[in-house]
């Protein structure tokens, strides 16, 4: 589901309010905002967004998720929609000139993208990201100044929305969402990794209309509103009462250990790898990586002999 302002039920398409009706397939619904957002700002009615992407304690998952995206790539979020102030693995600079570089954008408009949980024992120092002025600058002193000064601030990935692996037991060190750092709201993107359409949609709407709709936990609703249960194509094998016992059967794999019930994502719809597949659709069973909590609360994975009942 994808909300527009300004539209209201009744509203059809071809009149003023061409942007409605309020549900469009998620499918569609980043292509179709990233397009959007193209077009005003090949009109000159918006300006590129500038964008810093600060990896913190994680395994720069996301970014490579990102670099994978397709309909839109990450070529096109460089050359249509953004200028990418800074990007730890991306950044043609080094030492003190990439720290420069990050440090340079406070006092300008931007929006922060922190990928990576931020680690807090110490005073941060399990995480030093450069030297900047003769100082060592941690993951902490990094989010607390540069989240302080953004416009918004996304936590790209399970690490940065609430911990993720890098918080996982027993978290030697002190590993914590980003918005556990910093006293101003997080949109939260969870996911290990996060899919490039949610990010991309996330920046193109924000771009476009502001901070977008979010659920409790603050997560964009155009993305995270049903669980995977809700959408899964083997629901019907659910709802029958027909259970996978090993891996590669074609029926539900509830009792396999599926977190598809308690997990609010569209994967079903969108899928992964080009729009193509999900774990699945490949007869893996959903372990529950969007979910607040993962991987700790989502444990086991899967299970042979589960006394689960539905």
């Amino acid at each position: 589901m994808v909300f527009y302002p300004k539209c209201k039920v009744g509203d059809k398409l071809g009149t003023e309010n061409f942007q409605c009706p309020y549900q469009e397939s998620k499918l569609q619904s980043t292509a179709k905002l990233v397009a959007r957002a193209n077009n005003e700002i090949s009109n000159n009615n918006l300006k590129k967004s500038n964008l810093v992407w600060l990896e913190l304690n994680g395994c720069a998952g996301n970014i490579i998720s990102l670099l994978n995206g397709q309909n839109p790539d990450f070529q096109y979020l460089l050359t249509q929609m953004a200028n990418l102030v800074y990007s730890n693995s991306l950044l043609a600079a080094e030492g003190s000139e990439a720290m420069d570089e990050l440090f340079g954008a406070i006092g300008s408009d931007y929006i922060l993208a922190v990928e990576g949980a931020v680690s807090l024992k110490d005073e941060g120092i399990y995480n030093v990201i450069g030297r900047h002025d003769g100082q060592l600058i941690t993951g902490l002193d990094a989010v607390r100044q540069l989240g302080e000064n953004a416009a918004y601030v996304i936590a790209v990935g399970a690490c940065a929305s609430h911990g993720g692996v890098s918080a996982a037991r027993p978290n030697p060190s002190g590993c914590v969402g980003v918005h556990e750092v910093l006293q101003r709201k997080v949109i939260q993107l969870t996911g290990c990794p996060c899919h490039p359409d949610w990010f991309m949609g996330t920046l193109a709407y924000i771009m476009l209309y502001g901070e977008p709709p979010l659920d409790s936990r603050n997560r964009p609703l155009m993305f995270y509103s049903t669980t995977i249960h809700d959408r899964c194509p083997r629901r019907s094998y659910f709802d029958q009462g027909i259970f996978a016992s090993k891996l590669g059967e074609k029926t539900c794999m509830f009792r396999m250990g599926c977190r598809g019930p308690v997990t609010q994502i569209d994967c079903p719809i969108r899928q992964w790898n080009g729009h193509v597949n999900w774990p699945v659709e490949d007869d893996s069973p959903c372990i529950g990586c969007a979910q607040f909590g993962f991987p700790d609360a989502m444990e086991p994975f899967i299970t042979f002999k589960s006394t689960r009942r539905e």
